[in-house]
């Protein structure tokens, strides 16, 4: 919806914006700013997280354009039959169009959501699977949302260089996806196995990859807060309301005064299955890890795939979290080892 130069520009500039380097900062800041309420907002209307922020960033060049920054308008609403609120003059298809004007980024949301759900021209969108992003970008484009002919390309590269679809992802209660590029090789029981290798990380355990929202969520339809290290348990006992020594109980840890990671906590005790099929084990992924990211129990995740307490499973095996495995995954040799050692 914006001017159709400044959509052929802005193309070209976010397919450059990442060659396998850097990410573009003033993007990391505005999905920083606004995930939560793109997650917010997907709970309540269905529409993808990830589909929202990548319109979010296209149609406001992230947070930076004219038009956003007189009007809140974050999706290039025109005002269109029927609309009621303030409104300002920008050009775009032809000069001095009229387009919606909001008290705040929020109520854009909340209008763009409503937009969609309430249009029969968008209604066919909501009966995809609401992770297809792809299929949404492209409904987009065919139900007459933009008229660049790149505008499903744009939102699918943004999703993809930026990790939005972990934002859809966490709005369902499942387990974000931490992409894989390079690879290593470790030592199994059944000889050498290569596997995909992430990029290094600077924290001490690997779930701190991933962005979790701030205050409590929801994995696996069970309540869960992602804590920093060094919080007392005390204090997330009685935050929460909860007995502290339920806090050790559903988190499988051992009794200690505070956190000794960054790391997620759940408030009620996780399910006995997971929500999604399989779960890939990543490197230096724990299972005491995976449970947590995936809202499982350590025993029944251990059961389901003939696990050991000591047994750690090599990084790319599948782990099973819904049935029986096959069998036992391929194991990493590794002397000691500790239960939430993430080395």
């Amino acid at each position: 919806m914006l001017r159709k130069s400044a959509i052929f520009y802005l193309t070209i500039v976010l397919i450059a914006i990442k060659s396998g380097a850097q990410q573009n900062e003033t993007v990391l800041n505005y999905v920083s700013t606004y995930k939560e309420l793109a997650m917010a907002e997907m709970k309540r209307t269905g529409v993808p997280a990830a589909i929202k922020l990548a319109q979010g960033i296209h149609e406001t060049m992230a947070g930076t354009s004219k038009l956003v920054l007189k009007s809140n308008n974050h999706f290039g609403i025109k005002c269109k039959t029927g609309w009621t609120g303030e409104s300002v003059s920008h050009d775009d298809d032809a000069r001095g169009e009229c387009f919606r004007k909001y008290p705040s980024a929020e109520d854009s949301y909340r209008d763009h959501s409503n937009f969609l759900k309430n249009s029969q021209r968008y209604a066919s969108l909501f009966q995809l699977d609401p992770t297809d992003y792809a299929g949404w970008a492209n409904g987009l484009k065919k139900a007459g949302y933009a008229t660049n002919p790149r505008y499903p390309l744009v939102l699918i590269k943004l999703i993809e260089d930026y990790n939005l679809q972990n934002y859809t992802l966490l709005a369902l209660g499942k387990t974000p996806v931490i992409d894989t590029e390079a690879e290593k090789t470790y030592e199994t029981e059944t000889g050498k196995v290569k596997v995909p290798e992430r990029e290094p990380e600077t924290t001490e355990a690997p779930v701190v990859a991933v962005n979790y929202p701030k205050g409590e969520f929801r994995i696996n339809e069970t309540r869960v807060v992602f804590v920093k290290k060094g919080v007392s348990f005390l204090s997330l006992a009685q935050q929460y309301n909860i007995p502290l020594a339920r806090i050790f109980d559903f988190n499988e840890l051992p009794v200690t005064e505070a956190l000794a990671r960054d790391q997620l906590i759940f408030l009620q005790r996780k399910r006995k299955t997971g929500l999604d099929e399989f779960h890939k084990v990543m490197p230096d992924e724990s299972v005491y890890d995976i449970a947590q990211k995936q809202g499982i129990r350590l025993e029944s995740l251990r059961e389901l795939n003939f696990l050991g307490p000591d047994d750690r499973p090599a990084p790319g095996e599948k782990l099973s979290l819904r049935k029986k495995a096959g069998a036992m995954p391929k194991l990493v040799i590794r002397e000691n080892y500790s239960l939430y050692s993430t080395n």
